[in-house]
């Protein structure tokens, strides 16, 4: 299941977590964030337990893309051990992602 973190829930979510983190940053409005909305459920859905999944709205959070100097939309930023280790910026395909992501397994 994707988790929605927030400006308030992210460190503890994202930084301490135990296990790798994808994190989504995205907002409502926005076409390309709709567009791969389905294929992080389905990585979510996918590497349960493996890998955390989580999206951030950057319209209602403002700190974490400012700390991590978001600028486009959607922007994914993998995380092991509490460090950013890869962005990915703009829509992708599926396949591309789970590469990425069993890259931090």
């Amino acid at each position: 299941m994707v988790m929605h973190v927030t400006d308030q829930s992210f460190d503890e979510e994202i930084i301490n977590s135990d296990i790798p983190a994808l994190v989504d940053f995205w907002a409502e409005w926005c076409g390309p964030c709709r567009m791969v909305g389905p294929v992080i459920d389905e990585l979510a859905n996918e590497y349960a337990g493996k890998v955390k999944i989580a999206k951030v709205n950057v319209d209602d959070n403002r700190q974490i893309p400012a700390r991590f100097g978001i600028r486009n939309i959607p922007t994914m930023i993998l995380f092991k051990n509490g460090q950013p280790v890869q962005t990915i910026i703009g829509a992708r395909p599926k396949e591309e992602l789970a590469k990425e992501l069993d890259k931090l397994l």
